[in-house]
Parts: structure tokens; C-alpha cells; sequence
């Protein structure tokens, strides 16, 4: 039996009849799956308030704590520990949620379903339906296009459509936009808007054809936040997002990198920051945001101040932990690669090199832990290339830089993720959405297999927790479990077998891993004596069922910090 030792004295205060005070709970389980160490450590868990005091066998812990409330109700399933979120985007899962989604796979959300839309003629047959149900005279919004999927789009094939309701297509990746006419005039979306931008962004501009992408889109965003996120939509939003979390089996959720504008803030904090939210909701900031509003030289210091003043009982941002962006978006094939594009066409920088080195030595100095989105090889060299100029000039041990999304690499750029003490928060949702089509575009066979190099990570004996990017993939850490396992793509095809992982590492991905990924193993990420008391209680169990059925798994409830939230 595993006991905390802070409790230790109870078991020579029963010898002299003297019973504990405080209220322990017993939840009994069918399995029970602590990672800890020794793995085998009993069926049932004791609480106390919000901590686990101890793991056994029933008849072990009632002895222990004799006047505890004994809680029978997963008797009949699979306790896990609480499933966590590593890296998901409240602001753009619930504003496509509140789209009209026509992609490249089905989505399934509290009280909407929107089936795939796989070929040209379907996307359009799609999209015309939709804005004939369009109603209110407002700006119509619909997220998930992909031009391999979905054929070519423009202004002018949108002005095709319809002149008379505004447009706005939201590709698939969330890093770019495309408007018919009619949007761009009432939006202001016009050369005026991008008056004073540097070169970088004015490259990835065109007005002509109605499409603004990775830092282009980033500057619209001054138009389009008011129209996607109106604060009367947005709110009942975040509700949906937050029952589809918890429907997940989540019981923490973290966002790198969101946007920190106080109405946006307020509203996410009402939402997702109150009391009874079944998951813990937590930020880490912005790098580019902080660059925009402070001078280089006051950059981390007023990192430490935003991370101070935004909280409330259920959020926070994390002290010393910053997101920065290297190469562009996978989903849209522009991600920086070192042996280019089959088609000759180039991949973007979201943060230009030179100043991502200022950036990025300005908060390593400062002993921040830095979490850098990457998706392509070439982009994945430049990252490494900076960890190791800034280890060099200033060195840390347990920086945990993380390398996000971990698109493409080579087994050397493993070897040197390994050697800086990097670690890698993945999405293996990749493989699976997008390994059948980039094997015949853009990429080719041979890169396409080794998207997402989870094994080789492993064999390295490198950190690896695994995220969905919501709404990149969707935000279920069974489905990411299912994924990793297992690599199928669309056609039940298995994109690189040599990759995958064992369902005890996926697991560990989304538990003990991703705690360890955001510098919160030490309170969750397993099922033992001192840490808080979260859990995601399943039907059957990830380890033993058959592979092909994890995604498939039934959550029953969660337990987060002791309060139990049972599925609605």
C-alpha cells in the first residue's frame, strides 16, 4: 500500500483509538491504473479533500482510515489518471465551433455534427447549402477548407457564390483566411489596414485574391476578432467547448500562446476560470504579443507581470513559461522544409529568424521555459541551431524546452533533441489526417511515413507528451492515444508502422508526460499519496483492450481535485 507520510501516524493512532478528524473518501475501482511506481498498487484510492492520501487494496485502507466514506460507484470500471490537455486553444475550438464546418473529417460537438466533405464537389455542394441557411444578415464563417482536399479557392470563386452575404473561408489550419468581396469592404479589410507592415508580412498578403495567411493573418485580426468572437456568441461558445472537454475525460487543459486582450480574457475567465469547471483551465503567454507591446529589453519582465495579473480560482498563467512560433502551418503545407516542396512551391516563417534569436534569448536569459511551435525539418534545425548558440553562451539544466508539434524531422535532429535536454509535446493526429494526401502532394511517400517520430523519441529516451491543438485534431487524449498506437490514415492504411508507440507510452503522453511538459508532474500525471486527486474513470481499460478500440472507450465521469463530475 501506498500511503502519504503525512498520514503515517494513523496507523499507530488506531492502536490508541484515537480516529482521524478529517474526511477521507475511498473510491474503489475494477483496475486501477496509477503509473506510479510499483504499478500494481491496488484497486482503490483514498482522498482527502482535494489530494490523494493513499493507494491499496480496500480492506487495507479502511483499516487505516476506519470512519472514511467508502465510494463504490467505479467499483465496475477503470480508474486512469486525469486525462490532461497539454496543448489546446479554447478561442479557436469554440469559435469553430460556432462556424459553419465543412472539413476534412467529421466533427462530432454538443449538439452539432458536421460530416467530411472529401472531394471539390462536395465541399461546394457543402458550402451553397449552408449559405442558403444563412440567416441574420450577418458575416457568414465557415472553417475547414483545404485546397488538396477542397480544390482551389479565391475571391473570385466566393463573389461566385454570392455577392450578397458576406464570406469568410477559415482554412483548415486556422492560420489563414479568404473573403469574397463583399467582406473585405464591410470588414475593412483593404492596403489602408496593412499601412506600415513589415516586408515579412506583406509577403503573405493578397488582396487580389482575397487570401491573408500566417502573419498576414495575424494582422488582420484587428477586423476578424470582432466578428468571430463577438462576446454574445462567444460565451455559450466556451460552454460547448467546455462540456466537449469534459465529454473528453479531461480534467486539465492548458493553452500556450492565446491571445491576452482583456474583453477576450474576461470573457474565458467567466467561462472557463469559475468554480465547478470539471477541468482545471490554465495559459502559458505569448511571445509575439509581449514583443509587440514591450520594448526587448522589459520583455520577460512584463511576461512576469501579465502571468501576475491574470487568474482567477480556476485559471492562471504560468510563471516563466512563454510560447514562440517558428515555421508555418502544417495543414497548409507551409511549414519550412529542408528538401523543399515536390511542387516547387516554399514554406513561411510565423516569427522571421532573426528576430526569433532575440526573442527567444531575451527569455531563455530570464529562465524561461520556452514552448516553440515547429512543424517542418528546416524550421526544426533553425530551433535547434538557437537552443544550442543559447546553451552555449548561457547554460541551464532541466530548461525543458519544448518542441511543439514535431511535424518533421530526421533521426539526427532526434539525436540532438536529445543531447540539448529538449523535450516534445507532438501531435499525432498528423499522420492520420494528413499522410495519405502528402504522400501524393507536396511531400511525397517517404516523408510522409516518418511524420511524427514518436518511436524514435522514445528510443532516445526523450520526454514526449502528445496534444490535439484544438482544433487542429480533436481535443480527446483517448483519440490522441488511438493515433499514436495505431497510425492509421483514412484508407486503414498504417503511415510509418516503425513509429508507434505501445498504449502504455500513449498513455503516459497524456498523463505523467504532459504534467511533466508544463512543470506540474509533481501535483498530477499519476495516482499517488500527494498529489491532487484527479481522475478520468473509463469502461474499459487503454492498456488492455484491443488497440483499434481506444478511441472508442466509454468515459464514464471524472474526478478532478476530489469533486467527482459525472458525464451529462
Amino acid at each position: 500500500m501506498l500511503i502519504n507520510p503525512r498520514y503515517l501516524f494513523c496507523a499507530f493512532a488506531l492502536a490508541l483509538v484515537i480516529q482521524p478528524t478529517y474526511a477521507v473518501t475511498i473510491f474503489t475501482s475494477k483496475q486501477l491504473v496509477t503509473l506510479a511506481e510499483p504499478r500494481d498498487s491496488g484497486v482503490a484510492v483514498a482522498v482527502d479533500d482535494t489530494q490523494i492520501v493513499a493507494v491499496g487494496d480496500l480492506t487495507s485502507l479502511q483499516s487505516v482510515f476506519p470512519n472514511a466514506s467508502i465510494d463504490h460507484r467505479f467499483a465496475e470500471y477503470v480508474i486512469v489518471p486525469g486525462l490532461i490537455n497539454q496543448h489546446d486553444h479554447p478561442l479557436l475550438a469554440a469559435l469553430m465551433m460556432d462556424t459553419d464546418v465543412i472539413a476534412i473529417e467529421d466533427w462530432k460537438m454538443p449538439g452539432r455534427y458536421f460530416p467530411a466533405a472529401n472531394t471539390p464537389q462536395d465541399y461546394k455542394q457543402k458550402l451553397i447549402s449552408a449559405l442558403s441557411e444563412h440567416v441574420g444578415g450577418g458575416v457568414f464563417v465557415s472553417w475547414g477548407y483545404h485546397r488538396l482536399w477542397h480544390g482551389p479557392m479565391s475571391r473570385e470563386i466566393l463573389d461566385g457564390i454570392s455577392t450578397t452575404i458576406p464570406i469568410i473561408i477559415w482554412q483548415r489550419s486556422g492560420h489563414e483566411f479568404i473573403f469574397n468581396t463583399l467582406a473585405m469592404q464591410q470588414l475593412g479589410i483593404n492596403t489602408a489596414l496593412y499601412a506600415g507592415q513589415s516586408d515579412d508580412v506583406l509577403a503573405q498578403i493578397d488582396l487580389a485574391n482575397g487570401h491573408v495567411w500566417e502573419q498576414g493573418a495575424i494582422a488582420t485580426l484587428p477586423k476578424l476578432l470582432p466578428v468571430l468572437a463577438d462576446p454574445v456568441r462567444y460565451a455559450p461558445a466556451l460552454e460547448r467547448i467546455k462540456e466537449y472537454w469534459h465529454r473528453a475525460g479531461s480534467t486539465h487543459v492548458v493553452e500556450p500562446g492565446g491571445l491576452t486582450f482583456p474583453w477576450l480574457m474576461q470573457t474565458q475567465m467567466k467561462v472557463l476560470g469559475q468554480a465547478g469547471t470539471p477541468f482545471r483551465m490554465d495559459y502559458i503567454l505569448d511571445a509575439k504579443i509581449l514583443a509587440q507591446q514591450n520594448g526587448m529589453d522589459a520583455i520577460a519582465s512584463a511576461g512576469d507581470a501579465l502571468a501576475a495579473e491574470w487568474g482567477s480560482e480556476n485559471s492562471r498563467y504560468y510563471p516563466k513559461q512563454v510560447k514562440m512560433f517558428s515555421d508555418g502551418a502544417i495543414f497548409s503545407q507551409l511549414m519550412q522544409m529542408l528538401d523543399g516542396y515536390l511542387d516547387d512551391h516554399h514554406g513561411e516563417w510565423l516569427t522571421s529568424p532573426d528576430k526569433f534569436k532575440v526573442l527567444f534569448q531575451a527569455f531563455w536569459e530570464d529562465g524561461y521555459q520556452i514552448h516553440i511551435h515547429q512543424n517542418g525539418d528546416l524550421g526544426l534545425d533553425f530551433v535547434l541551431d538557437v537552443v544550442e548558440q543559447n546553451m552555449r553562451r548561457t547554460p541551464r539544466r532541466d530548461h525543458r524546452t519544448t518542441i511543439v508539434h514535431f511535424g518533421f524531422s530526421t533521426p539526427e535532429q532526434v539525436a540532438r533533441i536529445a543531447k540539448l535536454g529538449i523535450i516534445v509535446s507532438a501531435n499525432p493526429y498528423y499522420p492520420v489526417a494528413l499522410g495519405d494526401k502528402y504522400s501524393d502532394h507536396g511531400i511525397g511517400p517517404e516523408r510522409a511515413q516518418s511524420m511524427v517520430r514518436l518511436a524514435d523519441l522514445n528510443a532516445a529516451d526523450v520526454s514526449f507528451s502528445l496534444h490535439s491543438d484544438m482544433p487542429m485534431a480533436p481535443g480527446q487524449p483517448l483519440f490522441l492515444m488511438w493515433c499514436a498506437v495505431n497510425r492509421l490514415d483514412t484508407k486503414g492504411r498504417v503511415i510509418g508502422p516503425e513509429q508507434r508507440i505501445s498504449p502504455l507510452q500513449a498513455l503516459r503522453a497524456v498523463t505523467i508526460e504532459a504534467a511533466y511538459s508544463i512543470q506540474q508532474e509533481a501535483n498530477m500525471g499519476s495516482i499517488e499519496p500527494g498529489k491532487l486527486a484527479n481522475f478520468t474513470v473509463l469502461a474499459e481499460n487503454p492498456l488492455t483492450v484491443d488497440p483499434l478500440k481506444i478511441k472508442d472507450i466509454e468515459v464514464i465521469a471524472t474526478v478532478r481535485e476530489g469533486t467527482v463530475y459525472l458525464m451529462p
